[in-house]
């Protein structure tokens, strides 16, 4: 066991996609942790197939790494602002933070976000500026813009005097000034030995040990892990668990585990500072406290920010349930979303009067498409709603989430991207022109008006727009049409296959969402209309078998590419009358009534309740 001031606990964050995993894999190469000839891959701490596909963290890990005689503990933290409840976690598990900022972007929406979280829990923190060698890189202008995003965020006198390092994570080099690196990550480790604070709780009080991060092993069970707060704790000893409403049982720790790398090395006893996880806990949860029985006393309760979308989350009624999926019963769609609850503290799960039916709400689009594409690859088939935007009142008045957006874009596309995000209802609050031909525009937008943008802003700057956003505040609601679909929707007349026959024949009147020879039905939406209206076709339609010639027989037919859309482009893409049925193999997107006369009649019914007749 480490003496206390020879342990240090830090955690990594920074705006997604500004370099953090990189920078933990270059502090892991180069301390020794590894054997020569031990391969590490990429980015080793993003462990989850979706993390690897997306190259973006969205769980937070941690590792520790030993550099001379002190074990550093590292927490690599998501830098997507719909994985916020995340970060919030990972500030009670540590005494500093390094925020990594890109060279050459500077302090995005998220860079904020994380960095208001840690100077409220009073950390310390040390600025890494990071992608030193990235062309056209700026690391002096970005540090002055840190200095200006830490006075607006009333940092304190000595986290106003903050240490800065400039570094290249995929190089491996640091250095205390940005024109002088050297070739090896020394300047931050000594910077963390000598900045972030040793832990200063009291080892021989009684403990106390925060539950802030869950893990599963098929032999062991749930792994708790955190931060033992103070006092010590050991194998085989007895504790009392206080659950989140106040109740204590009684529980024995089987096995304990320190860090080291990327492996979990079991250990006898671990006392005040350390970050271990806890094995042997059956029904432990997220924000439970583990106390001595004797003077079992809860820590605080993880206060985590309130989700902001909600979705509704059905068993799926499509004619073609079960032909792909393992699980389609409200039972185990229920039992996995209580399940999802208990280790993903930001996201809300409640049953509706239907048994068939959830309200699931989380902080973003990205966060919930996650949880689905998790579900669709464990074998889940389910039906899915539009988002939706979680409306307050707040003293008398309704209220909705408003986002704060940070877009750059061609010089050339300025005018119609304000143009677009000015029927949005979105007000300009600064724009930054470099003189590099690219403007960054940064706007205050209801998040209702950010539902389905993303496709159309990608189509305005023709894929050369990068646009982030996160969470500012709750704000009066904005009257009006706020964003939504301008477009209506070509839609199956029966269930059938596709055929080459049938889709030239309604290729004019839109684009096109499938291709020749799949399965579809009646009611299921096939392709985008060029009006605003609905119309039904025959995608289904074969050409008659007859032997009549016609003049155009041996011209060769080509259809136009079909549209073929990702889980988060369909999700974005729904309307209030339309579901997305995800299994899987596929994503089909449908009409909540299948047939036309129903809908006809429903649509009927809908309007006169509205006119109050």
């Amino acid at each position: 066991m480490h003496s206390r001031d020879k342990i240090r606990n830090i955690a990594i964050i920074a705006h997604v996609d500004h370099g953090k995993t990189t920078l933990v894999d270059q502090l892991l190469r180069q301390s020794g942790t590894f054997r020569d000839n031990e391969q590490l891959q990429d980015r080793a701490m993003d462990s989850n197939d979706i993390e690897r596909e997306r190259g973006i963290t969205i769980l937070a890990k941690n590792t520790a790494i030993q550099y001379k005689d002190t074990l550093i503990n590292i927490v690599d933290t998501p830098g997507h602002a719909d994985f916020g409840g995340e970060v919030e976690r990972i500030m009670k598990m540590v005494d500093g933070v390094l925020l990594v900022v890109d060279a050459f972007e500077g302090c995005m929406p998220q860079t904020k976000f994380v960095l208001r979280k840690a100077l409220q829990q009073g950390l310390t923190p040390v600025v890494v500026v990071n992608k030193v060698d990235r062309p056209a890189a700026r690391p002096v202008e970005v540090v002055d813009e840190v200095l200006e995003l830490f006075i607006e965020l009333e940092a304190s006198d000595d986290q106003l005097e903050f240490p800065v390092v400039y570094a290249s994570g995929l190089n491996g080099i640091a250095g205390n000034t940005p024109d002088d690196l050297k070739e090896t990550m020394e300047p931050l480790y000594e910077m963390i030995l000598e900045h972030i604070p040793s832990p200063k709780e009291n080892p021989d009080e009684p403990l106390q040990f925060l539950v802030t991060l869950l893990d599963y092993n098929e032999y062991m069970g749930r792994i708790a892990i955190g931060r033992v707060n103070r006092g010590r704790i050991s194998q085989g000893q007895v504790v009392a668990v206080i659950d989140r409403d106040g109740v204590v049982k009684q529980a024995r720790i089987e096995k304990l585990f320190g860090f080291q790398g990327l492996k979990r090395i079991e250990v006898e006893e671990a006392a005040a500072g350390d970050i271990v996880a806890i094995a042997g806990l059956k029904e432990i949860n997220i924000g439970e406290t583990i106390a001595d029985p004797a003077k079992p006393e809860a820590l605080p309760v993880l206060a985590i920010d309130e989700p902001t979308l909600q979705m509704t989350f059905l068993v799926n009624n499509s004619p073609f349930v079960g032909r792909e999926g393992k699980w389609v019963t409200s039972r185990k769609l229920r039992e996995r979303l209580f399940k999802e609850i208990e280790t993903d503290v930001s996201l809300r799960v409640e049953e509706t009067d239907s048994p068939d039916a959830f309200v699931v709400s989380g902080r973003g689009e990205l966060h919930l498409g996650i949880l689905i594409e998790n579900m669709r690859r464990e074998g889940f088939e389910i039906q899915v709603s539009k988002p939706e935007v979680i409306l307050k009142v707040i003293d008398g008045v309704k209220c909705e989430p408003i986002e704060r957006l940070l877009i750059d874009v061609p010089e050339e596309s300025m005018g119609s991207v304000m143009e677009s995000l000015g029927t949005r209802k979105a007000e300009m609050v600064n724009m930054i022109n470099n003189g590099t031909g690219q403007v960054r525009l940064e706007f205050l937008i209801p998040a209702r008006g950010l539902i389905g943008y993303r496709t159309n802003f990608l189509t305005l700057t023709r894929g050369y727009g990068v646009m982030n956003h996160a969470f500012d505040n709750y704000g009066p609601m904005v009257g009006g049409q706020v964003g939504g679909r301008h477009q209506g929707v070509l839609i199956a007349s029966e269930t059938g296959k596709t055929t080459m026959y049938g889709m030239m024949s309604v290729e004019d009147r839109g684009i096109l969402f499938l291709e020749p020879g799949l399965d579809v039905y009646e009611g299921m939406i096939v392709g985008e209309h060029t009006r605003d209206n609905d119309i039904i076709v025959n995608i289904c339609k074969e050409k008659a078998l007859n032997n009549i010639r016609t003049a155009n027989k041996e011209e060769t037919v080509k259809l136009k590419s079909p549209r073929l859309m990702s889980l988060e482009e369909a999700l974005e893409y729904l309307n209030d009358d339309e579901l997305c049925e995800i299994t899987p193999k596929s994503i089909r997107l449908r009409k909540k009534v299948l047939n036309k006369s129903e809908r006809d009649r429903s649509e009927k019914q809908r309007r006169m309740a509205e006119s109050g007749v």
